[in-house]
C-alpha cells in the first residue's frame, strides 16, 4: 500500500513538471507575439525542453542553433558565454537574477510565490530596436530592482 502511494505521489509530481513548462511555453508564446523587431523573431531556448515546447506553437519561428535565432531565451547565464554565435543578440531571460546579471536582456519571465512574472525593460528594449505591443505596456520597467 505505501509503495502504491509513493509511486502515484511520484507519477503525479512527473506531470506536473510537465505542465510547468507547457505553462511556461504558453506563456512565452504570448509574449513574443507582442514584440517585434526589424529582422522577424527566431527563438533559440537553452532549456531543450522548453524550446521542443515552443516549436509545436503554429506562430513562432524556433531553431536549434543559437546562431539562426533573433532572440535568444536563457536560463542558464553558463549556456551563452561561451558561444561567440550568442553574442550581440537581444536575450529574454527566465530568472530575474539574470535579468541584472545580463547587459543584453531585455526582459524577464520567472515565477515567483507561486505565480507568473514578467518584466520589461523598457530603455534595454528601445536600445535594441524592440518594439512593444499595448499588450505588454503594464510589464515595463525602466530599470532592473
Amino acid at each position: 500500500m505505501r509503495a502504491t502511494i509513493i509511486i502515484l505521489l511520484f507519477i503525479v509530481a512527473l506531470f506536473a513538471k510537465e505542465d510547468r513548462v507547457d505553462i511556461k511555453a504558453q506563456i512565452l508564446e504570448k509574449i513574443f507575439l507582442n514584440i517585434h523587431i526589424d529582422k522577424g523573431i527566431t527563438l533559440w531556448c537553452d532549456n531543450k525542453h522548453l524550446l521542443e515546447e515552443l516549436k509545436k506553437s503554429s506562430y513562432l519561428i524556433v531553431t536549434d542553433k543559437c546562431a539562426a535565432a533573433t532572440i535568444i531565451v536563457v536560463e542558464n547565464k553558463e549556456s551563452i558565454e561561451s558561444d561567440e554565435n550568442c553574442k550581440n543578440k537581444p536575450i529574454f531571460v527566465l530568472n530575474y537574477e539574470l535579468l541584472k546579471n545580463i547587459p543584453e536582456s531585455f526582459g524577464a519571465f520567472f515565477w515567483k510565490k507561486g505565480r507568473p512574472n514578467i518584466v520589461i525593460i523598457e530603455p534595454r528594449a528601445v536600445f535594441q530596436n524592440i518594439r512593444l505591443s499595448k499588450e505588454l505596456e503594464t510589464y515595463k520597467e525602466e530599470k532592473v530592482w
